[in-house]
């Protein structure tokens, strides 16, 4: 069962990140038309490489603090249920606001890596993982036992690879998109072809914070 639970997690660790990638609202379309400004598909591989790196950053500015807590081991349920009830509240917040953090707009073109740094973060992204993370350190069972080092060791050794593997995976699915539009969809495609993620992307937060709850008691 734990094999299972572990398993499970981890792949949704990847399915997070290639729904983030797919997302417009991480900046794929971004990547596009840096490539259409430049004149050049090359142009993609740059920008694609600086949404990833402030989408990594993202991660592990919301995992590492939490995984710091994690070696807690008397209050993992409690930190655990507090992470749930903080991705429910991102995502109900998303659902009454129904708007884009204004000063998104205000950041330059060229500085793609803070962009992707501060939507992943305004818009719950990287909250997304906090319930999966945490449920990966109590399969992972640091016991009390440990020496508080060790076990920050540990779970900073989890969050890295938990940052890694859903940026991988993210950047992956935002990658192919992008290479096909500007290949062969073109910008029409975003027009003819796609839909609004806002609604669904609030209530995979609720979802994920709903389910972080229940594994946790």
């Amino acid at each position: 069962m734990e094999l299972t639970g572990a398993a499970g997690l981890w792949l949704a660790v990847v399915l997070s990140g290639l729904y983030h990638g797919l997302n417009p609202g991480m900046g794929w379309p971004l990547a596009v038309s840096s490539a259409l400004f430049e004149r050049r598909r090359s142009a993609l591989w740059p920008a694609l490489g600086a949404l990833s790196l402030g989408h990594f950053a993202a991660m592990l500015g919301i995992l590492l603090p939490f995984s710091m807590m994690a070696i807690l081991i008397d209050y993992q349920r409690e930190i655990r249920i507090g992470a749930g009830l903080i991705v429910i509240g991102m995502g109900l917040y998303l659902v009454i606001t129904r708007r884009h953090p204004r000063f998104l707009a205000r950041i330059p073109p060229h500085k793609l890596t803070l962009w992707s740094f501060l939507v992943a973060l305004a818009h719950g992204a990287a909250l997304m993982l906090v319930p999966i993370y945490l449920g990966l350190c109590a399969i992972e069972e640091l016991d009390a036992g440990h020496r508080a080092a060790s076990a920050l060791m540990a779970t900073t050794a989890l969050a890295l690879g938990v940052a890694v593997l859903h940026t991988a995976a993210m950047i992956g699915s935002g990658g192919a998109l992008a290479y096909a539009v500007h290949r062969w969809f073109g910008l029409q495609f975003l027009k003819k072809g796609w839909f609004d993620l806002e609604t669904v992307w609030a209530v995979s937060l609720i979802g994920v914070g709903v389910l972080g709850l229940w594994t946790a008691l």
